[in-house]
């Protein structure tokens, strides 16, 4: 079977590649399958400590392959709520819960679901060449893998209804200007920024990192008060943990600490 992600780990990193060049790595079946059994490994192994998701080629994802038999709109009428059901929400929710930072490099063209799963990542790094484009309404359909959660979120609600609504290509530096991204580089940069990033992430107190990132995503929903009371559970947490004694080991003493990620 052709290898649609490419899985490498190394220094605390994995990196995943969706690896369908010739098809601007859009999804399909297989490659969902593939995606979720990596994404498997990254939950359970605790040597993981920072997920790189990236593309093959000139583009970052366009999206769903509309060559999948699934999709087809020749044959009888498709459940395109089948998809969205089995593999995307599965894979949005499984990146909001992975406890650990998951970067994304768009190396280039990020459109439809490719390009909510890229926003949908905890720190976003895109190529100068690199746009966004919410293809769905020119197909007639609605932005998912989490879209219309995210852009207003992303974006704001003006931007994120004409982004929806018109389908146009968003450049890199646009995103990164109003705020939908962390940076943009040099296409040449990309690999190497991200790469650095990623590296030094999992150099840093993991289960703290965890936990901010549950905390920022359930503030999208929660009230005040119950933010308040969530960040107090979660600091208990934090105060429990070896990364928090060693990080206070390391201030006191002047050196660099050494966190385990526990």
């Amino acid at each position: 079977m052709d290898a649609f992600i490419l899985s490498h780990v190394e220094h605390g990193v994995m990196t995943l590649t969706l690896n369908r060049p010739d098809r601007l790595n859009s999804f399909n079946d297989v490659m969902h399958k593939q995606l979720a059994e990596c994404l498997t490994q990254a939950e359970r192994d605790d040597t993981i400590r920072c997920l790189l998701i990236t593309g093959a080629g000139r583009g970052f994802c366009a999206g769903q392959d509309l060559n999948d038999r699934n999709v087809d709109p020749n044959g009888p009428a498709p459940d395109l709520g089948y998809s969205v059901e089995t593999f995307y929400n599965p894979l949005v929710k499984r990146l909001a819960k992975l406890p650990k930072p998951v970067i994304c490099a768009v190396n280039g063209v990020a459109a439809g679901a490719g390009a909510t799963l890229a926003l949908g990542c905890d720190i976003v790094i895109a190529a100068r060449s690199a746009n966004f484009v919410m293809a769905f309404s020119k197909l007639g359909l609605i932005p998912d893998c989490g879209g219309t959660w995210l852009l207003p979120r992303v974006a704001g609600r003006a931007r994120a209804m004409a982004l929806a609504l018109l389908g146009e290509k968003l450049s890199a530096e646009q995103a990164q200007q109003w705020g939908m991204i962390w940076q943009v580089v040099e296409d040449a940069q990309l690999s190497d920024t991200a790469g650095q990033l990623a590296r030094h992430l999992a150099t840093q107190p993991t289960y703290g990192l965890g936990l901010i990132k549950q905390a920022i995503n359930a503030a999208e929903t929660n009230s005040l008060d119950t933010q308040l009371d969530l960040e107090r559970d979660y600091q208990r947490m934090a105060g429990r943990s070896a990364d928090y004694r060693e990080g206070v080991s390391a201030f006191m003493n002047k050196r660099q600490p050494q966190f385990s990620g526990k």
